[in-house]
Formats: C-alpha cells, sequence, structure tokens
C-alpha cells in the first residue's frame, strides 16, 4: 500500500492567478520601450568604479519590499488605484520626454517613479503607501547628473586633500598644498578624481540608508546614522590620503600606485561599514532599555521565500486594466511618433584655428590624456598667443561638444580652478561690447585669480547654439529645449585668461583681452557653430 504524505500549508505552492500576472507582466513589457535608454544608461554607469554597486541597489531594494510586506497586512475593501495610475502614466510621459530630447538620465530618473506607480496600481494607495522606502532606495543606482558630479568631486577632493594634509603634519612630515597637489618635496601626489571619496560615497550612503531602515531604534537614531554617512565617508577617505602620503614620504612613490592603494580602499571602505556598525550600538546604549547585539539591526529573513512567491497570486483589478490600456497608448505614441531628427552642423575642426591672429603668434598646447580624458570633448583648442609688441600673452581654450545629452558635458571652471591652487579673488558677471563682431554685446564670467605672487584675469562663458552664457545651470537647461525644438545639442565652453603684471591694473589686462577677443570672435563661429 502506498504511503501518503501530506504537505504543509506553509509549504504548498501558491495558486497562481494568471490573469493578474498575465496584467502585471503586461505593464512591464509595454514599459520596456519608452524606459530601454535609462537600462542602457544604467549599464555603462555599472561598469564604472564610483557606481560598480549599482547592480546591488534593485536586489536590496526587493528584501527591503518583501520585508515589509510580511510586516504589513493588507487592507480590506476596494483598492484605491487612481494615485498609482496617475503616477504610472507621469512616469511614462517624462520617459518619453527624455527620449525625445535625447537625455537618458531623464529616462533612467523617470524609471524611479514608474516603479512606485505600478505598485501603488496594483496594491493599492491604502497599502502600497506604506512601500516608499525601497522605492527610493533605486535613486543610489543612478549616476549623478554630470553638473553635480564634477562639482561634488572637485570639493571632496579640496576637503579630503586639506584633511589628508594635516594629518601628514601631526607626523611631523614637512608638506605643502597646492589645490589639490600634495607637495613632500622629494615626490607629489595628485589627489585625483579616483580619491575624491566618491566611490565609497554612493555605496555607503546606500548602506546607511539600509541600516536607518533596519535599525530598531527610535526614528531620530536612524537620522543619525543616515546622516552619518557623507562625513564618515571623507573623513576616511582623508586618513587614507594621509596614510598614502606618510607611506610616500618614507617608502617611496611605489606606495601610491598598483595594489596596495587598492587595497587600502577596501580596507577604508570596511571601516567606514565597522563604523557605522558601532555608531548604532552606541546609539542603543543611550536607550532606557538598549537591545542586545543581535537584535540592534534587524536581520531576519524568514518568510521572505514566501512573500515573494506572492507575486504569483496577485489579483487582478480594474486599475491594473486600465493602468494597461493608457500605459499601451503612451508607448504606442512613443514607438509610432518619430523623434525630433538629429541636426549635427558643419563646422571647422580647432586643428585649423589660425594661429596668428592680428599679429598675435599663437602655440597650440596639447592637454594631457588625463585631462583630456576627463574634459571629454569632441573637440578643443588650447593655444597660447603673445602679442606682437610686448611679452604680454593670451590664452585661448575652447572646447566643443558635439552633444551634451549623453553622459559627456560641460562643466564651469569655477569648479576646476581650485584644484589647481588657484585662489578665486572675485567672480562676477561682466558686460561686454565688441559691436564689431556678430557678438555684439553679452556677458562673460569675469575673474581674478591668484596663486602665489601670479595673478590673471579669466573671462569665461558657455557659447550654445548662439547663446552667450555664463550659468552652466541654465545652459543645461538650454540644451534640452533646443534638442526638443531644434534637434541639437552641440555647445562649448570658452574661456581667455591673461597674467595680470607686477606694474599693470586690473583693467590694463581688461583692455587687453577685449582688445584681442575682438579679432578671436571674429574667427571663432566657423569652429563654434551659431
Amino acid at each position: 500500500m502506498t504511503e501518503i504524505h501530506h504537505i504543509p500549508a506553509q509549504a504548498r505552492l501558491p495558486q497562481i492567478n494568471w490573469l493578474g500576472l498575465g496584467l502585471l507582466i503586461g505593464l512591464i513589457a509595454i514599459a520596456l520601450p519608452v524606459f530601454w535608454s535609462g537600462f542602457a544608461l544604467l549599464g555603462s554607469a555599472w561598469i564604472t568604479p564610483e557606481y560598480s554597486h549599482g547592480p546591488l541597489i534593485p536586489v536590496i531594494s526587493l528584501y527591503l519590499f518583501l520585508r515589509e510586506r510580511r510586516l504589513i497586512t493588507a487592507p480590506h475593501g476596494p483598492k484605491r488605484a487612481v494615485p498609482g495610475i496617475l503616477l504610472t502614466l507621469f512616469a511614462l510621459t517624462l520617459g518619453v520626454f527624455g527620449n525625445l530630447v535625447a537625455i537618458p538620465d531623464i529616462v533612467a530618473y523617470a524609471l524611479i517613479l514608474w516603479v512606485g506607480g505600478v505598485m501603488l496600481t496594483c496594491m493599492g494607495w491604502d497599502q502600497g503607501k506604506h512601500h516608499w522606502a525601497p522605492v527610493l532606495h533605486l535613486i543610489f543606482m543612478l549616476p549623478l547628473p554630470q553638473i553635480l558630479y564634477w562639482e561634488l568631486t572637485i570639493a571632496l577632493q579640496l576637503i579630503s586633500s586639506e584633511l589628508g594634509v594635516w594629518l601628514i603634519r601631526l607626523a611631523n612630515i614637512p608638506v605643502f598644498l597646492e589645490g589639490n597637489i600634495i607637495d613632500l618635496g622629494v615626490y607629489k601626489l595628485q589627489v585625483a578624481d579616483a580619491c575624491s571619496g566618491l566611490r565609497y560615497l554612493f555605496p555607503i550612503l546606500s548602506f546607511s540608508y539600509l541600516m536607518a531602515i533596519l535599525y530598531r531604534g527610535p526614528f531620530w537614531h536612524k537620522a543619525v546614522l543616515f546622516a552619518l554617512a557623507v562625513p564618515l565617508t571623507v573623513m576616511m577617505n582623508s586618513v587614507r590620503i594621509g596614510n598614502i602620503g606618510m607611506l610616500v614620504n618614507a617608502y617611496g612613490i611605489g606606495q601610491a600606485e598598483g595594489f596596495l592603494h587598492f587595497f587600502e580602499g577596501w580596507v577604508i571602505f570596511g571601516a567606514c561599514i565597522a563604523i557605522l556598525f558601532a555608531m548604532a550600538l552606541t546609539l542603543q546604549r543611550l536607550t532606557r532599555d538598549p537591545k542586545p547585539l543581535r537584535d540592534v539591526v534587524d536581520l531576519d529573513t524568514d518568510g521572505l521565500g514566501g512573500e515573494a512567491a506572492q507575486v504569483l497570486t496577485v489579483a487582478p483589478t480594474r486599475g491594473m486594466v486600465m493602468g494597461l490600456v493608457l500605459s499601451t497608448l503612451i508607448t504606442a505614441a512613443f514607438v509610432f511618433t518619430p523623434a525630433p531628427p538629429r541636426v549635427m552642423p558643419d563646422r571647422d575642426v580647432f586643428a585649423l584655428f589660425p594661429r596668428t591672429i592680428a599679429g598675435w603668434q599663437g602655440q597650440v598646447i596639447p592637454l594631457d590624456p588625463d585631462i583630456e580624458t576627463t574634459l571629454g570633448a569632441t573637440d578643443y583648442i588650447n593655444a597660447t598667443y603673445r602679442a606682437p609688441d610686448s611679452a604680454a600673452t593670451v590664452n585661448v581654450f575652447a572646447a566643443w561638444y558635439a552633444t551634451q545629452t549623453d553622459g559627456a558635458g560641460i562643466h564651469s571652471p569655477e569648479v576646476c580652478l581650485p584644484v589647481g591652487g588657484w585662489e578665486v579673488f572675485s567672480l562676477d558677471p561682466h558686460a561686454i561690447s565688441l559691436p564689431t563682431t556678430i557678438y555684439g554685446d553679452f556677458n562673460v564670467n569675469r575673474a581674478v585669480i591668484q596663486k602665489g605672487l601670479s595673478k590673471q584675469l579669466v573671462y569665461y562663458w558657455f557659447d550654445q547654439r548662439g547663446r552667450r552664457m555664463t550659468s552652466d545651470y541654465a545652459a543645461k537647461a538650454t540644451v534640452v529645449y533646443d534638442s526638443f525644438t531644434r534637434g541639437r545639442t552641440d555647445g562649448a565652453m570658452v574661456r581667455f585668461v591673461t597674467p595680470i603684471a607686477e606694474h599693470e591694473t586690473t583693467a590694463d589686462a581688461d583692455s587687453r583681452l577685449q582688445g584681442f577677443m575682438a579679432d578671436v570672435l571674429q574667427k571663432l563661429p566657423a569652429f563654434i557653430p551659431e
């Protein structure tokens, strides 16, 4: 006689609701064409060191979602799907707009909103509103906009350099800091982009957010744990830089390269994680009823598999049907409506830029390969011109980008000047009048900078398809507008620099720059199209 084994109720496979599951799959499938460029952006960002933690973020968000589903009971009554439908449609519309203007960053950001919208549509507002934290966590998988990335990178470079040099001095080692260059006498160390701390900041921000959610304690404790991420990253990265400086001073430049440099980075990252755990324990000791170590952070995973299997039993609702129908209409309009044609204006390459202008003799100076890579320009000119009747010089730099929507783009010299050790004494918009050129009257950014006893006068602006602009943020906004209306996303940054000699006034340098610019700008439109 055959023995019959009964499967416990909790171990049985859930009854699949094919209609509900089909509607959910349909909502996902119909959105793929809209968000495809966003997925491509994430894939290219995740292979870089700064965002290599990205693939883990959706996994962690899924864990947080399943954990919360286990703790929150679904309310009875009809599901209010209207907020979810509206958010889903808004996210799809924003994604379509990002595709039309060829800016995948917008598409990737819209993807996060879409995830929240689909969740609210399927679960209803009353239950779905409790699961905002896992959706918000997805933000940590997104790359920063380039303009914010560079400002943050340079700021962290300078802070880490200052603190690192302070630690080196504590060890009684003579050291001098000029911008982000640490001068140890025999050796000079450059605190490059890779040492800015961004490689630790993004994953540690994600980890501290996760820690704040899983931590068992009052809300202000959670806020402290999350707020610790930035200062902790800067402090520990400064320790790393200071340690490298001490090792280089004692054992040579090899200590700043290769495996040891890589290993020190992982040690610092691990130390940051350990400090966050230690801080969580410390905060617990401040409570009236501190929990033991095993209970400080909720790491219970019981029942998560069962919660994951519940996706197979999702109940079909009118909201899901309506959301699928309206999403299909938006995606169909996107697929069958042609995007604005991309326009690439005719221009001369900067290799043809004249070396003699109104008697001024120019010498082209190529950028260092690392700087050229970081600049990411399609074409650039960096030339120093010497006046025909004096020793005065003017440096002309212009970087032109064929597109500013694919991760490359302009960032302000205001960000980079302090890195080279230049102190900015003044920086203001300044009106220029050049009636002999097509530029006419326009504003430039005018800066007086100094390094040691050397002073220079700097003019720069953003040349954006016939517009001269002083704000890099405004320049980015016009890229979006012109991409949609004109199909153009090209643009340039133009900079003129002249030294201010000891016997000169700033007004003398202004006169020299503007006089030379009047001649140069007659030739520039051939290289930077209007």
